[in-house]
């Protein structure tokens, strides 16, 4: 069974860096796509940062130049650092792999990063 174990949110100050980290158990596929999503209160899940099997990377024009994705393919792991956070960065935060093949979506239960003096 595919499982995704987040780590790394919390509460941090404006300003300040979190480094998410997750990782894939149970994978029998290839997995192609990679990324975090985040959902704040009220409003929908976003794409925040995505990046190929390739190495193709794309972000939100809101992280632009402050948050940056990786992955390690033979450890099925991805992370995004995030600097400079700011308050309307607070979310929870979501990893989905999806399937090389077939597309399908898996996702992680969630980790939530809290930006807040």
């Amino acid at each position: 069974q595919v499982q995704l174990l987040e780590s790394g949110g919390g509460l941090v100050q404006p300003g300040g860096s979190l480094r998410l980290s997750c990782l894939a158990s149970g994978i029998t596929f290839r997995i192609g796509d990679m990324g975090w999503y985040r959902q704040a209160p009220g409003k929908q899940r976003e794409l925040v940062a995505s990046i190929t099997r390739g190495g193709f990377i794309s972000y939100v024009d809101s992280v632009k130049g402050r948050f940056t994705i990786s992955r390690d393919s033979a450890k099925n792991t991805v992370s995004l650092q995030m600097n400079s956070l700011n308050p309307d960065d607070t979310a929870a935060y979501y990893c989905n792999v999806k399937h090389d093949y077939y597309g399908v979506d898996y996702w992680g239960q969630g980790t939530q990063v809290t930006v807040s003096s």
